[in-house]
């Protein structure tokens, strides 16, 4: 009977042994698992975690790009400007027209664009009225834009030109038709004054203001 009882006992403390064993295993089993599922879920949340950080970052040159754009458009535009050619005769078609009522003492030269590519205008017209005047009219040098004037395929510019101060004494000449030649080019533009009896000018009060892509108070008023 001692020796049954105790061979129950072995069997009984062997059985609780290998209970032990297999749910130590078990647990050890678990623990692997959970260790190598750990580093897979941090590489796969790496690739989540970069699209996010790589969305952030775009999004912050996003952000900052235009405005960093903004900043370089000056520069930009001036290197746009530098490479554009100078207009010609060629390029350009120069009308002129009064500019309000009378006494009728400035006129409004617009040179547009003709062609199909851009071109950069500079300085300003040069103008000879008279055959008895030859030298070109004096430029304003408050109306010179603080740009260069680069127009577009069809777009215009505009000098206000001055052809006397107004007064009935003045030694006024008639002119029908007058001279424009654009800085660098030599080549002459001859331009019909407006109105069927023509302008009147005074030479020693006329001037001529810089091309612009507009005419503006206070830099054009002389």
């Amino acid at each position: 009977m001692n020796t049954l009882r105790h061979r129950a006992t072995l069997l009984a403390v062997a059985g609780t042994a290998l209970a032990l064993s297999l749910t130590a295993c078990q647990s050890d089993s678990d623990t692997t698992s959970s260790s190598a599922a750990t580093p897979g879920a941090t590489v796969a949340s790496t690739p989540a975690a970069a699209a996010s950080t790589a969305g952030k970052g775009t999004g912050t040159t996003h952000v900052t790009g235009p405005t960093d754009s903004a900043g370089s458009a000056g520069a930009t535009g001036e290197q746009v400007a530098a490479s554009t050619p100078v207009c010609t005769a060629g390029d350009v078609h120069v009308t002129a027209a009064r500019q309000d009522g009378p006494p009728y003492t400035h006129l409004v030269l617009t040179a547009k664009n003709t062609t199909r590519h851009s071109c950069r205008l500079t300085g300003f017209p040069h103008i000879q009225f008279l055959e008895s005047h030859k030298q070109d009219l004096p430029a304003v040098a408050k109306s010179k834009p603080a740009a260069p004037v680069v127009l577009a395929a069809g777009a215009p510019a505009y000098a206000l030109v001055k052809l006397s101060d107004g007064g009935a004494d003045e030694d006024n000449e008639p002119v029908s038709a007058f001279s424009v030649m654009l800085e660098g080019d030599s080549t002459v533009i001859a331009v019909s004054a407006p109105g069927s009896e023509g302008i009147a000018v005074d030479p020693a009060k006329a001037l001529t203001g810089y091309w612009t892509p507009e005419l503006r108070k206070g830099a054009d008023d002389f």
